[in-house]
């Protein structure tokens, strides 16, 4: 499950308290997603959304600290929204960290 402060994904979603949100997502070898999120509001932590994806993360086989993307692909208004996602990975060569793109 990934979990974000709503003021992360603000520019794409109007914030509605237990509300769910859809996001079609194409990865970087063109495989298509659907990924549902839901709105939540918490007094001590604030506002933010979580987005379950274990059938994602066990295709790619996420790790932690993979570093997740998604850039929205602008299609008008309505509740679905399409996205590109980017999964990149930190490699250690020759002593130096290098973030790859994961193209599985």
């Amino acid at each position: 499950m990934i979990l974000f402060s709503y003021t992360m994904v603000a520019d794409f979603f109007e914030f509605q308290a237990d509300h769910l949100l859809f996001m079609n997502a194409t990865d970087s070898v063109g495989k298509e997603w659907i990924f549902v999120g839901k709105f939540h509001a918490s007094d001590t932590v604030g506002n933010y959304v979580s987005i379950s994806l274990p059938w994602f993360a066990v295709d790619k086989g996420l790790k932690v600290n993979d570093e997740i993307t998604f850039t929205e692909i602008p299609q008008g208004n309505g509740p679905w929204k399409n996205f590109k996602v980017v999964i990149k990975r930190k490699i250690r060569l020759f002593g130096q960290d290098i973030w790859g793109e994961l193209m599985v």
